[in-house]
């Protein structure tokens, strides 16, 4: 188990430490302006999703498991005020040093 910080990929690593930083400014600037983002299966409008998910909600990944593909594919522990802790599995896909794309669900 290891924290945010020690996440391998640069811009994973500078998108999940704004999330548990509750920025949102710097979360948004850690993604390319096209991004993508699915929440257990489901397309979801990134900008909506974070704010209800992550910014409004007290979103924060307390620990991270695992991670795999140099830091772009983790098991973590999250916690927001409107589920509670659940185990959950990211992959990332990154391009030019931002977050292109997002794929988040349960564990």
């Amino acid at each position: 188990m290891f924290s945010v910080e020690e996440i391998n990929d640069p811009a994973v690593r500078a998108l999940l430490t704004a999330v548990n930083a509750g920025d949102r400014e710097g979360f948004f600037a850690a993604m390319s302006a096209d991004a993508t983002l699915s929440d257990d299966g489901n397309e979801q409008n990134p900008t909506q999703w974070a704010d209800q998910e992550i910014f409004n909600a007290g979103g924060r990944m307390d620990a991270v498991i695992s991670q795999t593909d140099d830091g772009r594919s983790l098991i973590a522990d999250y916690r927001n005020d409107l589920y509670g802790q659940m185990r959950t599995a990211w992959n990332f896909e990154v391009a030019d040093g931002k977050v292109t794309r997002i794929e988040a669900g349960q564990a």
